[in-house]
């Protein structure tokens, strides 16, 4: 997670079957989580292959601003072996370029 990248606040737009298209403005580590999620597309994302301190309070918060995101949870073997969860947008999501709020 550590980069130069700024987290501002940004515009995205959603767009879903049943709620039609609108936008929504993210910053901080809840955007870092929003643009993993967009990039990794139908394979989601887990703690696991994309650390993050808190990925399940970015999604909370990412679903009080109406992005649909589907928790799958998943078992995985090791020393510490265990379920996890994986984060997948159930939505087409996209940065408005240009456009940071």
């Amino acid at each position: 997670m550590a980069d130069n990248t700024d987290w501002g606040t940004a515009l995205f737009t959603i767009h879903t079957e049943t709620d039609g298209t609108r936008n929504i403005e993210v910053s901080g580590r809840d955007r870092w989580a929003l643009e993993a999620l967009i990039s990794l597309g139908k394979k989601g994302c887990t703690p696991i292959d994309t650390p993050g301190p808190r990925w399940s309070g970015y999604v909370f918060n990412l679903r009080q601003l109406g992005v649909p995101i589907e928790t799958i949870t998943e078992a995985h073997c090791g020393p510490f072996a265990g379920t996890h969860a994986r984060y997948v947008l159930r939505a087409s999501v996209a940065r408005c370029e240009g456009a940071d709020a």
